[in-house]
């Protein structure tokens, strides 16, 4: 039996260990060969060599975040613990500064944090419009609106325009109180999220007063010649043939564009076929346009959305058969 200590003076104790110990009882979860001693500002580990040094990778990585970030909840303690989703490392540790997309408002670095993402980052820098596909939770949209938020700060376009189909997801907002924009807003949140994450709250203000960046239903584009732009066209499955091609032959000069969608959850009435489907068939081949597959590998929102898509995936697969 070995023993070993680990000084986490460069972190805050309290932080690493969490209330009542609950990180701590994580750690001691996940290593349950290991004897688990914390006592101030060290962490005494005691048993087999080879699963020591397990612990001190992932207690490293738990370091390097919160030297980093200031605090880590208790979902990505655990992401970053691995488990049974064995994250690695560069999910979450700026291994590569290079791949910091944006900086937020809390100087929390914005990035692509899987394979996928950064083949993302990747396509959307040598083509003018890209199809990214996947199930929620993906981070299609937040890679997208970053891409955007990227190009507008380094001025290689004059505006961003986020766009969704006002299509109701299993609820009516009719008759709800308020004007158009008051129904219209639940629909388009997630973008208001996402560039939360990314713009200082009075900037963003400023940005939307402007209209240098413009989030606004679908319907809006129709008649309109987007140039010098970043258009990102969010739940795109809940479009018709019609719409995303009305939405493609928006896209004006020196303008880039990003479709995502779920081919998974589609909201249109059943007698309606979404237009996306057909839209990544039939421009599959055209140079300058480009596809990306997200899967569930990719998902980095709690750690039971993967295990809830593959659930979902399995009882389609038995329905289908």
């Amino acid at each position: 039996m070995t023993e070993t200590i680990i000084n986490l003076e460069s972190v805050n104790p309290i932080e690493f260990f969490g209330a009542n110990n609950g990180k701590l009882d994580l750690l001691k979860k996940r290593f349950p060969l290991l004897k688990i001693l914390s006592r101030g500002t060290q962490l005494k580990l005691s048993g087999a060599p080879e699963i020591i040094e397990q612990a001190k990778e992932k207690i490293d990585m738990l370091v390097q975040y919160l030297e980093r970030n200031g605090n880590v909840s208790h979902n990505y303690f655990e992401q970053i613990l691995g488990g049974d989703d064995g994250e690695s490392i560069d999910n979450f540790v700026d291994k590569h500064p290079n791949d910091v997309l944006v900086f937020g408002p809390n100087g929390k670095s914005v990035r692509a944090r899987t394979q996928n993402q950064k083949k993302m980052v990747s396509l959307a820098e040598r083509n003018d419009i890209i199809f990214a596909i996947g199930p929620a939770g993906t981070g299609k949209t937040y890679t997208a609106v970053a891409l955007a938020v990227r190009a507008l700060k380094n001025k290689m376009v004059k505006k961003i325009i986020l766009t969704r189909p006002a299509v109701e997801a299993g609820e009516s907002l009719g008759f709800l109180p308020g004007d158009l924009k008051e129904k219209i807003d639940p629909y388009l949140r997630p973008l208001y999220d996402a560039l939360d994450d990314m713009i200082p709250a009075d900037k963003l203000g400023y940005y939307m007063t402007t209209r240098v960046i413009e989030i606004a239903p679908l319907a809006y584009m129709r008649g309109r010649t987007l140039d010098n732009a970043f258009i990102i066209l969010d739940e795109a499955q809940n479009t018709t043939d019609l719409q995303i091609k009305m939405f493609l032959t928006r896209i004006g000069s020196n303008a880039k564009a990003i479709i995502t969608g779920d081919l998974t959850q589609i909201d249109l009435p059943k007698n309606q076929k979404s237009g996306l489907d057909k839209a990544t068939r039939i421009l599959k081949n055209i140079d300058g346009i480009a596809h990306i597959e997200l899967d569930e590998e990719d998902v980095v929102r709690h750690r039971l959305v993967k295990s809830i898509i593959r659930a979902y995936d399995k009882e389609r697969e038995r329905n289908d058969q």
